[in-house]
């Protein structure tokens, strides 16, 4: 093979490569650290809390749903290492999807289904696999390592009742614990 044909061969292979999502020189490794992408996310379920705010019939639950509790003790927060933060959101971010989950299979089996409701729930499906998507290329599931000594504190939860309640706690969860912890993540990393 000639020198000529080296760099042929390499741009040729490159592009065949491309396709198969391999990473790309410039392109941002860690998605989430962009701030715009979160804030898109908690924009979208804005936009869902504030849509089931009036929606009084067909926006109740059969049941009611166990939730994370979304309330951050700012002096705690910032003395948990980031492995007890990640643990926090790994469960509380698994938590808050069986609740949508569980959310969208009551509208579903609702007597009269409304088409807008059903909408912002299946799009925060949608999202939630998305920031689960995020935080592993983040690294948040290596990041949860506690002490052997030390065992996780138990998720604190309650129940909601109605759509715009959850959509409040999604919300919630994703402008508080959520945003707390890949900031904090996001900078370890530049480090």
């Amino acid at each position: 093979m000639g020198a000529c044909e080296c760099p042929a061969l390499f741009l040729l292979l490159s592009l065949l490569l491309l396709p198969l999502g391999l990473p790309v020189l410039g392109a941002p490794p860690r998605l989430i650290c962009d701030s715009r992408v979160l804030e898109r996310y908690i924009l979208e379920a804005r936009e869902a809390e504030n849509v089931t705010m009036g929606c009084a019939q067909g926006c109740s639950f059969s049941e009611n749903i166990t939730v994370p509790d979304t309330k951050v003790n700012f002096y705690t927060w910032k003395r948990m290492d980031v492995g007890q933060q990640a643990l926090e959101v790994w469960q509380g971010l698994a938590l808050l999807s069986e609740a949508i989950l569980r959310g969208q299979a009551l509208l579903a089996n609702a007597s009269q289904p409304s088409e807008t409701p059903q909408l912002h729930v299946d799009k925060a499906v949608s999202s939630l696999r998305s920031l689960t998507s995020l935080l592993r290329a983040l690294g948040a599931q290596e990041a949860m390592s506690l002490p052997e000594e030390a065992s996780p504190a138990p998720l604190r939860t309650f129940t909601v009742d109605t759509l715009c309640k959850l959509f409040r706690i999604y919300s919630n969860f994703l402008r508080g614990k959520l945003t707390l912890y890949t900031g904090e993540a996001c900078r370890r990393g530049d480090r």
